[in-house]
Order: C-alpha cells, then sequence, then structure tokens
C-alpha cells in the first residue's frame, strides 16, 4: 500500500479537476486526483483546437498502441484551432454496444490525463475519480488510467462492489465485466477485453488502490462484505459536500427553502469507520486545518477538500466564472442551494446560485431542452429487445415518446451540458451549472490581501501550517465517534 497523504484533493466535476490541478496538489505532496467524468469530451475538444503546446500529443507518444494513438489522432486532432462553431468531428453519445472509436478515445483520453499529471507531479500520488452512476464510461476510462500507472480510484455515486474484480481483471490483461442497469429490464452485461484492444497480448499492469465514496458505515461494510476484491480504504463524504449528494436514509421532507432535510442518521460514525480497519478520509465542509486535525486526532488518515481546489487557479473553471464567485464569497453574497430535482440522476444536487447560470430561473426557462453529451441518459428495453435511451432533462416530447413519465422532467436540468459550460467545452451559449460545496462561503480565507485569486498550493499551505484547535468544530467531530 502506498503511503498516504493527509490531503486528498476531490476529483470534480467536467475537467475542472485537471491535469494541471491533479500535478500541482501533488507538487505539494498530497493526493492529486484527475476528475474521468467526461473526459473523452474533454480530450476531443482540446485536440481539435490544435494542442498548440504539445502537451496532449506528448503523452499519447507514451501510449503502448500506436495504432489506437493513430486512429484517434486522424479523427480528432486539428493541426490549426478552429472556432468552438467549426468543431467538425463530435464525440459519439454511449450507448451499448459502444462504437469502437470512443472506447479507444476513452482509453487514450484517461491515459494521457493521468500519465501528464504523474509526469508533471511531485512526490504526491495521482489518483481517478468515477461516478459510479455512469456505468458505460467505466470499464474504458479505469483500463486507460491503470495503463498510465494511476495510483488509486474513488467512485461514488452508487455502490461500486464489482469495481475491485474489474480492477483484478485488467491488472492480470484479462477481460473485464460489468452489467449495465437497464430500466424495468434484466441488466446488459458489458465487457472490456484488453487484448482484443490490443489487437494481442495485453500488458499486465499495477492494480491501483481503490477507495470507494460511501455516506455510511452501513454502506462500508456491504462493500467490504460483497465485493468481488479487495477494499483498500473510504472517503466518507455528508451532505455538506457539492456535486451529487446521498439521499437522506430516512426521508423527513423538505425545509423552508425547499431543500432535502438531512437528520442525525446520516451523519457517518468516525469510531464505526475507525473499527474497519481500514484507512478513511472524511469529505464534505472539511477545508480546515481545525478539522484536518481533528478528525487525525480521531483515527482517520485524512481529509478529502474539493470546493476550494474547484476555484484555484489551476481548476479547469473557466476564469470569469471563478473570480465571479470568489468576488461573491468574498463579499459575504454566495449562497448554495441543494436541488432535489436538478439532476437527471435523481441524486440531491448543489447549485452554486449565480446570475446568468442555470441556477437563475429566467435563465432556465429559456434555454431549450437538448442533449448534447448522453452521459446521464439511462438505458431501457425497447418493444423489440433492443436498447433505447432516454434522460428526463431532455426535451419532454422526446422523454415520453420513449415511455418516460411526465413527473421525472420536472425542474429536471441538462447536468452534462451544464457542467461542460463552466469549463469552455459545451456548445455556444450553453449556460452553466457550478456545483460546489458548502464550504464555497469560506473561500477568502485563501486569497491573499489585494487579490482576488489563490492556487492550489495557497489551500495546502493553509491547511497544514494552522496550529489552532478549535472546540467547537472539535465537539461536532466527536458527536461523530
Amino acid at each position: 500500500m502506498m503511503e498516504l497523504p493527509p490531503i486528498i484533493q476531490g476529483g470534480m466535476g467536467f475537467a475542472v479537476s485537471g491535469w494541471q490541478l491533479a500535478s500541482a496538489v501533488s507538487r505539494q505532496g498530497q493526493f492529486g486526483v484527475v476528475s474521468g467524468t467526461g473526459l473523452a469530451i474533454s480530450f476531443a475538444c482540446r485536440l481539435q483546437k490544435g494542442d498548440p503546446e504539445d502537451v496532449l500529443r506528448e503523452a499519447i507518444a507514451a501510449f503502448p498502441s500506436r495504432a489506437i494513438a493513430d486512429r484517434v489522432l486522424r479523427r480528432w486532432y486539428a493541426k490549426s484551432a478552429p472556432s468552438p462553431a467549426q468543431l467538425s468531428a463530435p464525440v459519439p453519445m454511449p450507448t451499448w454496444p459502444m462504437d469502437p472509436a470512443l472506447i479507444e478515445l476513452t482509453v487514450l483520453a484517461n491515459f494521457v490525463e493521468i500519465h501528464i499529471a504523474k509526469a508533471r507531479g511531485g512526490s504526491g500520488p495521482i489518483g481517478l475519480n468515477l461516478l459510479t452512476k455512469i456505468e458505460i464510461m467505466t470499464l474504458p476510462s479505469l483500463y486507460g488510467a491503470m495503463l498510465a500507472g494511476v495510483d488509486a480510484i474513488f467512485m461514488g455515486a452508487g455502490i461500486p462492489r464489482l469495481i475491485p474484480g474489474v480492477l483484478d481483471a485488467l491488472a492480470r490483461g484479462q477481460v473485464a465485466t460489468l452489467p449495465l442497469t437497464v430500466e424495468g429490464s434484466a441488466p446488459e452485461m458489458m465487457h472490456l477485453d484488453p487484448a482484443e484492444l490490443f489487437g494481442g497480448t495485453a500488458p499486465t499492469l499495477d492494480r491501483p488502490a481503490f477507495f470507494p465514496i460511501v455516506s455510511s458505515d452501513t454502506l462500508a461494510n456491504i462493500l467490504i462484505r460483497k465485493s468481488n476484491g479487495p477494499i483498500d480504504g473510504f472517503v466518507v463524504e455528508d451532505h455538506t459536500a457539492g456535486g451529487h449528494n446521498a439521499p437522506p436514509r430516512r426521508g423527513q421532507g423538505l425545509n423552508e427553502r425547499g431543500e432535502p432535510i438531512w437528520g442525525e442518521l446520516d451523519r457517518p460514525s468516525l469510531g464505526a469507520f475507525r473499527k474497519l480497519g481500514l484507512p478513511f478520509y472524511i469529505a464534505g465542509g472539511q477545508a480546515d486545518s481545525i478539522a484536518l486535525r481533528a478528525v487525525r486526532a480521531l483515527g482517520a488518515t485524512g481529509i478529502q477538500i474539493g470546493t476550494p481546489f474547484a476555484f484555484c487557479d489551476e481548476s479547469g473553471i473557466l476564469p470569469e466564472l471563478k473570480t465571479a464567485v470568489i468576488r461573491a464569497a468574498m463579499r459575504g453574497d454566495m449562497d448554495v442551494f441543494t436541488d432535489s430535482n436538478a439532476s437527471p440522476t435523481g441524486f440531491p444536487f448543489k447549485v452554486v446560485q449565480l446570475a446568468g447560470t442555470l441556477s437563475d430561473p429566467e435563465v432556465y426557462a429559456a434555454r431549450s431542452r437538448t442533449c448534447e453529451f448522453g452521459y446521464l441518459r439511462t438505458a431501457y428495453r425497447r418493444q423489440d429487445g433492443t436498447l433505447g435511451w432516454r434522460c428526463p432533462a431532455e426535451r419532454e416530447n422526446a422523454y415520453f415518446t420513449k415511455g418516460g413519465k411526465a413527473e421525472d422532467t420536472a425542474g429536471r436540468k441538462c447536468v452534462c451540458a451544464g457542467l461542460g459550460a463552466v469549463v469552455g467545452m459545451a456548445s455556444p451559449g450553453e449556460p452553466p451549472i457550478i456545483t460546489s460545496g458548502l464550504s464555497i462561503r469560506q473561500l477568502s480565507r485563501y486569497v491573499r490581501a489585494g487579490q482576488d485569486s489563490y492556487s492550489a498550493e495557497d489551500v495546502i499551505r493553509g491547511i497544514l501550517t494552522h496550529t489552532q484547535a478549535s472546540s467547537d468544530v472539535t465537539q461536532a467531530l466527536l458527536s461523530r465517534v
């Protein structure tokens, strides 16, 4: 097992946590993490924009299959940078069976991102974060990252009990399988054969550590007992974290703002996790030196931090959006709403309230419902037995035609395209949707006087150099023992 640092950088969003951020964190000796969500799309976009500094093609040259690399370059690389409206090679939407070109693009994209992060990083390890919910992209994403020597895999938004066995199989160069959920029907079995991909014998690889992201010790115990391979540790995340949150374990309705209400049953027990005997990190509102010291005193390895890294210089969020958020936080004028309806996944989703984004009711009402990327679509069985694909955030009539229910569409937002717009990789005019944890209100602590930006190093230094303990934070954590 690798030496585990006290801080994990969250693997956030769509191209928010890229190699630039992960390598910057690694250079500080901490755990840098690349987000694998939508990585094929962002990789193709950057290739079509010309890769002017040759960063991607330098990494592509290290990929172990020249044939795959050449096919991807022929389809997506542009020698001169076109305008966004001229990008002429769209990425196929995920379906099963998967388009072979999408498989190769996804494998190569994950390889390149991890390869660059490790090459430009430091003593800290590099991990990959995936959403369990996006099942169809999991196998090629994992394999590409493993080919680049990724140190650990982090997965939440679901119950990833079959991933340990997948990692074991891919490390041996053997066929890996996962079920694809089909609404109202038996699952389809997906597979990835490394030997078939390479046209011969596949390489033997190191197996990365596996850290599921969980919200309770109950789920952690289920994963330990029922997973098809070893679990190496956990990230324990509560509802204060950004992005998708686990729903309350016991429905208690909505608060006066219309947000889900979480109760005592939803508070992870640090004592229960300590008894599991595996390393664990605490996430969600823990971006604080005080919290780090407190959780380590109570048996945790450290903390996972998302929000402060999401808005630092090295993140992939567009500079103008980062500046707007940081300035609002410094004014004390920043709000985050936990929306039960926004995400097509059905999970509660935290949305930053910022004018000009999809959090604005007028912007939401003016947007035409389209499905640009298709990552959060779900499979269903057509009458002829074939698979169809639908999403409650797509055009209502299209969704109804595919058998979707009217009540599922209310308030849904296109999270795929909205997150793509946050990093400048959606269609022109697509409004962004920004997500963050509740600690966004404390971003000013990382900003130096007279500035409105900060670096990943500023975040890490601010957390590791503080020495004063706070009794209220410590007591809150003690209540979870």
